[in-house]
């Protein structure tokens, strides 16, 4: 019992880390680029487009097509960036705590 005493602790105490990660997640932002610079997307910890900027010279209605696909790249490059920093996170909190392998706690 002395075991699940102790294991009960190490719970409590990754709950407790998880809440402070999921509060420091929600006001982090981050920034996914495409077309070298041209489109930039910021995002917070919460999935929630904050700014997208547009260079100029994509502004011509020729350059619609190539404008979408760049906002979709941007886009997914800044969600790619918040998943490894939550996965990063994570690790922080669950800290040496021995999950069973594939077990994802929820975010």
């Amino acid at each position: 019992m002395k075991d699940l005493g102790a294991m009960m602790k190490q719970v409590q105490e990754m709950q407790a880390r998880m809440q402070r990660m999921q509060e420091e997640l929600a006001q982090t932002t981050v920034m996914g680029v495409a077309g070298g610079g041209m489109v930039s997307v910021t995002v917070t910890g919460k999935g929630e487009t904050k700014d997208v900027e547009i260079d100029e010279s994509l502004l011509k209605p020729e350059e619609k097509e190539i404008l979408e696909d760049l906002l979709v790249a941007a886009c997914n490059d800044a969600r790619v960036k918040m998943e490894e920093l939550m996965a990063e996170k994570m690790k922080e909190a669950t800290g040496d705590l021995p999950l069973p392998p594939g077990m994802n706690l929820p975010m």
